[in-house]
């Protein structure tokens, strides 16, 4: 392939985001296991082939630049503003490891958000796992997000510093959450966040066994073992926590004060509950969180932070999907941020799968994507 990172391709039709991720894994896995070429390199292609270059039209004007030395792809509404505008901090998904906002479908989620919302759109391009590890991407969006919010920037882009927000599906929905619990304890951030959106996160890695996980687990677009290969990706560059995840004992004997905040038999509502038992995650052995600390860090796991630091976030917007291992992740965390007192709008999606919101344009255009996309951009039109 040999293609370096981030060149666009004409291609006439660009597939949409993860389309061909069920080939790509198994095209990985033997490339992996014939020492050609390492796991993600190989799932990488798939933000190569969806590139397209930032073209402006009648209603956006789009660039690729640069903010606090962090790339981002930046959306700009070329219509008349009548006053201040509001503003979104897009961070993409892809597990960490993959994923760019110049990708066909974060394109368009992008343009369309900047041109409905007249909003200008600040899209992150974050460094990636591997041979980035945590907290390299939380610290590239926290930076960008950061310097976004000083007035002279908010002032150079017109934005009302009291309608800016941040938004992220999958483990862009995760530093989405991290940002926003990091800028709420911040002393040097005066401007604060309006809201937050947060699209299938991923927000905690020590139960991989929640009910979502076992119903979940060979469904496409995220199976369970791709998920667990994402988070030992992120969180550490020793293959021990891979394995130690996919056999649920990599769960630090410190961790035992925090599980009550992963407690699904409280934070879950009964229909995704179902017939499982809660039995909690067993306790590893000794030294695991020194070996592995982020797997208690809430930059990292969201879902880790106290009630305290909830009570100071943003209003919510929560979207989880039925057929989707992340769907406890985003539930219970909808359930902690709304007996912290904050504003939370849960939209659980039953008919719905990972990654569906990104299925906008043809070849692969799905009703269920438009339906969701709608439904975001209608609470952030209310509540932005």
């Amino acid at each position: 392939h040999g293609l370096p990172p981030r060149v666009p391709i004409p291609i006439p039709a660009p597939l949409e985001p993860w389309a061909l991720l069920p080939c790509l894994v198994l095209q990985s896995e033997l490339g992996e296991l014939l020492g050609l070429v390492h796991y993600m390199e190989g799932l990488r292609l798939i933000s190569t082939v969806e590139l397209v270059a930032p073209t402006s039209d009648e209603n956006v004007t789009v660039t690729d630049t640069e903010l606090s030395g962090v790339p981002v792809r930046l959306f700009l509404p070329q219509r008349a503003p009548g006053g201040l505008r509001r503003a979104v901090l897009f961070f993409h998904g892809g597990g960490w490891c993959l994923g760019d906002a110049g990708m066909h479908g974060y394109d368009l989620m992008s343009r369309r958000i900047s041109n409905e919302l007249n909003a200008v759109v600040v899209s992150v391009n974050y460094r990636l796992a591997p041979p980035h590890r945590f907290p390299a991407q939380f610290e590239d969006v926290y930076s960008v997000t950061k310097f976004f919010l000083q007035d002279k920037v908010l002032s150079q882009y017109g934005v009302d510093p009291a309608r800016v927000c941040v938004a992220g599906d999958s483990a862009g929905g995760n530093l989405a959450a991290a940002v926003a619990q990091q800028l709420s304890e911040d002393p040097e951030v005066e401007t604060k966040l309006k809201a937050q959106v947060l699209i299938y996160p991923a927000l905690q890695a020590l139960d991989l066994d929640l009910p979502s996980y076992r119903d979940n687990a060979h469904k496409p677009l995220l199976p369970g073992a791709l998920m667990v290969r994402f988070w030992s990706e992120y969180l550490s560059a020793d293959p021990a926590l891979r394995a130690a995840m996919a056999a649920g004992r990599h769960v630090p004997p410190e961790a035992a004060p925090l599980l009550p905040l992963l407690d699904w038999s409280r934070w879950l509502p009964a229909d995704m509950r179902g017939a499982h038992t809660y039995e909690g995650p067993a306790l590893g052995g000794a030294g695991l969180a020194r070996r592995f600390p982020a797997l208690l860090d809430p930059r990292a796991c969201p879902l880790l932070a106290p009630e305290a630091r909830l009570r100071r976030l943003p209003p919510a917007f929560v979207l989880t999907c039925e057929h989707d291992v992340l769907r406890d992740d985003g539930a219970m965390y909808a359930a902690r941020l709304r007996a912290a007192g904050v504003p939370v709008t849960h939209h659980h999606a039953k008919d719905a799968f990972h990654g569906a919101m990104t299925f906008l344009a043809w070849p692969v255009e799905l009703a269920v994507g438009h339906r969701l996309f709608d439904t975001c951009m209608g609470w952030l039109k209310e509540n932005l």
